[in-house]
């Protein structure tokens, strides 16, 4: 008897891009909308999404990443389940801020948060190890609730990343690093099995040639 936990594939995927993106203006909890850039690549993931195999669509509940949803949802016939553990950090005081901005009013604040940004959040933030867990939590009962399945979850830039390094056993203080940015709407696709193991098996593959 066969008792090998059946994996789930999670295609992970950033939202579009938004009007803060072209400052690189930290968007948390704030409600930014998508460009028409943003809107072209949600419209680029639902094609892709067509063209591969997908069983369900799990979203943050951030309008950004539910827009971004949108067309893989029509083009797969499918209803998207909002998880509220996907939603990104809360940025605290840089929240709309640029970091050359915070680090002009706080230098040391900027110097501390860029040598290890989980010891050293901006002030007011989300604690980064919180978020990591929340995170994490939330792609394994997505990965237990899809036993053998394909599902995509469209979420966020930095809480991907923190929780990327939960699941993989990096050390989270270094996510700026071993995960620089995840592009807008390309696709990492991560192997979780039901007892909270993960594979990551590709990162930042772009859901059509020069879309990202």
């Amino acid at each position: 008897m066969n008792t090998t936990p059946t994996p789930a594939t999670l295609l992970l995927a950033r939202h579009g891009q938004t009007v803060w993106h072209a400052e690189n203006r930290y968007a948390g909890v704030s409600d930014v909308s998508l460009t028409d850039t943003g809107r072209e690549q949600a419209e680029a993931l639902g094609r892709w999404a067509a063209a591969h195999p997908v069983d369900a669509v799990w979203t943050s509940p951030v309008s950004r990443a539910v827009v971004t949803a949108e067309p893989a949802c029509r083009a797969l016939g499918l209803t998207p389940h909002r998880e509220p553990g996907l939603r990104e950090c809360d940025f605290g005081v840089v929240e709309g801020r640029t970091l050359a901005e915070f680090a002009a009013e706080d230098p040391a604040g900027a110097a501390a948060y860029r040598a290890d940004p989980v010891a050293h959040p901006f002030p007011g933030a989300e604690d980064p190890k919180a978020a990591a867990a929340r995170g994490a939590e939330a792609l394994r009962r997505i990965a237990a609730a899809h036993p053998g399945e394909r599902v995509l979850v469209v979420a966020h830039n930095t809480l991907f990343r923190l929780v990327l390094c939960t699941l993989l056993s990096i050390p989270a203080g270094e996510y700026r690093r071993v995960f620089p940015r995840l592009l807008n709407a390309a696709i990492s696709e991560l192997r979780v099995t039901p007892d909270g193991s993960a594979a990551l098996l590709s990162l930042n593959v772009p859901c059509e040639p020069g879309i990202s």
